[in-house]
């Protein structure tokens, strides 16, 4: 059993009989009160957070889990199919453990799946994914003296803030993590 020092942010744990991600682990010290941690976790079936202490060496079970990259094919009855480069199997993974970062995605794109006993119980999208713009307000030259935005449609129909001199035709590079605009891509 590992103990509260082995955990970190992004840790799988085992709590209450369920699987849930450390999203926020700290150790605090309080003035004349004994160190202890306190975590925000997300379980990973409901994806409800909740935060919770633990007494500094306390024993909490760290899920074992393994991460493959994978390809993203298809879409198909709520689950994205996903195949495994190595062997080419093909795996249904449910849309929501991608998340928002889901709206951003396109075949072909490679992904990150999380298996525990091979079922896969968590997907990461790629951390940046370059995307056409398929609608946006024209610019014009000189709009870029301010960091004024304007929505843009891309081509999976997400639609993400650009700065005025993006046009439409464009790519851009977008942060899947915060749904941001990073830069153009030429």
């Amino acid at each position: 059993m590992a103990t509260t020092s082995d955990v970190s942010v992004g840790s799988i744990l085992r709590y209450n009989g369920e699987l849930c991600v450390v999203t926020e682990w700290q150790h605090r010290t309080p003035g004349n009160l004994r160190a202890f941690y306190q975590g925000k976790m997300r379980n990973i079936k409901s994806g409800k957070s909740a935060e919770n202490r633990f007494r500094a060496g306390e024993e909490v079970e760290i899920a074992r889990v393994e991460f493959k990259e994978m390809e993203y094919l298809y879409e198909d009855n709520g689950a994205l199919i996903c195949m495994d480069n190595e062997t080419f199997d093909q795996v249904p993974v449910p849309k929501e453990y991608f998340g928002d970062g889901m709206s951003f995605m396109k075949e072909g794109d490679k992904v990150k799946v999380a298996f525990e006993s091979d079922l896969p119980i968590l997907g990461e999208p790629p951390t940046f994914v370059e995307l056409m713009i398929t609608y946006c307000e024209p610019g014009k030259k000189g709009d870029t003296a301010t960091n004024t935005l304007k929505p843009a449609t891309l081509e999976t129909g997400a639609i993400v803030s650009v700065p005025l001199f993006v046009n439409e035709g464009e790519k851009i590079k977008v942060d899947t993590r915060t749904s941001s605009y990073v830069e153009r891509v030429k």
